[in-house]
């Protein structure tokens, strides 16, 4: 027996609850995962508490990422003590996730852990923090550089947004936070925001076209602070949007993607906002 948090729904009451589960429980999969840590990410809030259509299947084991040590193994590439961590892959929607003690998965999901890393590291990155990368790596690719000018980081205090801040400063760009907890301007700034901004001046209904502030943004609000954000961004600017804290709406005119030329890149493959 182990423990987990499982998600049922049975005549449309959706519940969530700690659980006792037996091995004989566990989905189909080649690799049987002892895990040690995962992370709460905004979406794993949404399976949870249902407050969002996450769950595809039920019952449901939520997490959507998990490091831990191989139990058993019929997967060429991994063997039992063997170090593995893994984020993504429908795990917490369609397949069981990481928020229990031991997971059942497809071996080609996983990745060996780094040996420089340890299991409580690579969850302290997370999915937030694989996010944040590779939104800076999307902001890159489409011709970013330090000398282009600020980059405004929403949702700062989240975990998207303060290892977005965290990459950027350390890259030599100069962010722009916005949030909504400015008493946390010491933390930002520590991370290497230059700028706090109130998230009040974006996540109100705003302008089709407003002042040309930024030369690239990492969202992870949604909605009108993205129509905001897009709005305020330079020409040839880029925006990598990877949420929908504020909502999934998108409040917002095609005039700064004609206008000005912006590329707005959706990291649709994680969601993971937090």
């Amino acid at each position: 027996m182990f423990k987990a948090i499982l998600i049922e729904k049975n005549d449309d009451v959706y519940q969530s609850s700690l659980t006792e589960i037996q091995d004989t429980q566990l989905p189909e999969g080649d690799v049987t995962v002892r895990v040690a840590f995962s992370t709460l990410n905004y979406k794993d809030g949404l399976a949870i508490t249902g407050r969002s259509p996450v769950v595809r299947t039920f019952p449901m084991v939520p997490g959507i990422d998990l490091a831990g040590t191989v139990e058993t193994s019929s997967h060429p590439r991994y063997k039992a003590g063997d170090k593995v961590l893994l984020n993504g892959w429908s795990v917490g929607e369609k397949y069981w996730g990481g928020l229990s003690q031991k997971a059942r998965l497809n071996g080609d999901w996983l990745i060996p852990l780094p040996e420089s890393m340890t299991e409580r590291q690579a969850m302290a990155i997370g999915t937030a923090g694989y996010t944040a990368m590779l939104c800076l790596i999307a902001l890159e690719r489409h011709g970013l550089t330090p000398e282009r000018g600020e980059v405004l980081v929403t949702g700062a205090n989240g975990g998207v947004g303060s290892f977005a801040i965290a990459l950027l400063a350390n890259q030599g760009y100069s962010v722009t936070a916005s949030t909504g907890r400015l008493e946390e301007a010491k933390y930002l700034k520590s991370l290497g925001a230059t700028t706090i901004i109130d998230r009040a001046e974006l996540s109100s209904p705003g302008r089709a076209l407003g002042k040309e502030k930024w030369a690239a943004a990492i969202d992870s609000v949604g909605s009108h602070t993205l129509a905001n954000v897009c709005a305020s961004t330079c020409e040839d600017g880029v925006v990598a949007t990877c949420g929908l804290a504020q909502g999934m709406d998108f409040p917002a005119t095609v005039a700064p993607f004609i206008l000005r030329h912006l590329f707005c890149a959706v990291l649709v493959c994680l969601v993971s906002i937090a």
